[in-house]
């Protein structure tokens, strides 16, 4: 039997919606709307299109939305500078750096100056770190938007047998930590497992497949397990068509869920960025 479908863009509206109201009443609380700013080095047509996929959702959900355009040719010291009075300023909420940034800059540099009480992607190492204590208080975007696609399927993670394929410090490795607070049982699949030819028998142990490569149909859909759930956080365009990291047409015949590409993990993912603004809102309001 066909694998189901599970639709990022349907559990992004519900989600959305739910956040929509937890926004409303956070705005009586803070007497006024939440504030999110990005901050944009350069001109880049591709952060275009992301920044303004970003202010529609924040215009959605009631948020303030500010894109802070900074010149391609800054110096990173200026840049610094700059965070730091956005760090400074109570009323911006949640800090946000579109990348890629200009050569001559480290976005490292800069994603260690935002203060991670502000840090919305989840990326800042304090943040990370939290993880890996299993006290987790923002995680990145789309290891959230994974987790939250797998508690809809599965109730009981005790000894599932899980494989991850990458192992990236803001996807495959939170991904890691989160699943094994679960008491899943988690492999961590990379070049090295391909290089050595081992990816093919621990895909095919997998019964939660989790694969974020970005490499175009790199898992046969012959590997699958019959009955497995399988999440591709892959995007990678061929041909002028979108695919994922999994080959789709053959996986979707042996798992049991499966996530399409595009309109799977992507959707939810945007939206995370703003679940993670009001949790940050919400510990800032407890502290007070």
């Amino acid at each position: 039997m066909p694998a189901e479908i599970i639709s990022g863009k349907e559990l992004s509206k519900e989600l959305k919606a739910e956040l929509k109201l937890e926004f409303e009443k956070i705005s009586q609380s803070l007497k006024r709307a939440p504030r999110l700013t990005a901050i944009q080095i350069g001109e880049n047509p591709g952060i275009d299109v992301y920044a303004r996929a970003q202010e529609r959702n924040s215009k959605e959900l009631g948020i303030e939305y500010l894109r802070l355009k900074l010149a391609g040719n800054i110096s990173e010291q200026e840049v610094l500078r700059k965070i730091e009075e956005l760090n400074s300023d109570s009323e911006i909420d949640g800090l946000i750096l579109l990348q890629p940034v200009p050569e001559h800059i480290s976005a490292q540099r800069l994603i260690l100056e935002i203060n991670s009480s502000k840090d919305v992607e989840g990326i800042h190492p304090y943040n990370l770190g939290r993880i890996l204590i299993s006290s987790p208080t923002v995680i990145p975007c789309t290891p959230a938007a994974v987790m939250y696609i797998l508690d809809k399927i599965i109730s009981d993670y005790t000894g599932k047998e899980v494989v991850i394929v990458g192992h990236s410090a803001i996807v495959g490795k939170p991904l890691a930590m989160s699943l094994l607070d679960r008491l899943a049982t988690v492999s961590v699949c990379h070049i090295g497992t391909s290089m050595a030819g081992n990816l093919k028998v621990h895909v095919e142990s997998a019964e939660i497949l989790i694969v974020a490569v970005g490499k175009a149909e790199l898992i046969k859909g012959e590997w699958i397990r019959e009955g497995a759930v399988v999440i591709d956080v892959g995007i990678n365009r061929v041909g002028g068509k979108i695919v994922g990291d999994v080959e789709f047409e053959r996986a979707k015949e042996r798992a049991g869920y499966i996530t399409p590409v595009p309109g799977g993990v992507g959707p939810l993912t945007n939206v995370f960025l703003f679940k993670n603004l009001l949790t940050i809102i919400k510990d800032k309001l407890e502290r007070r």
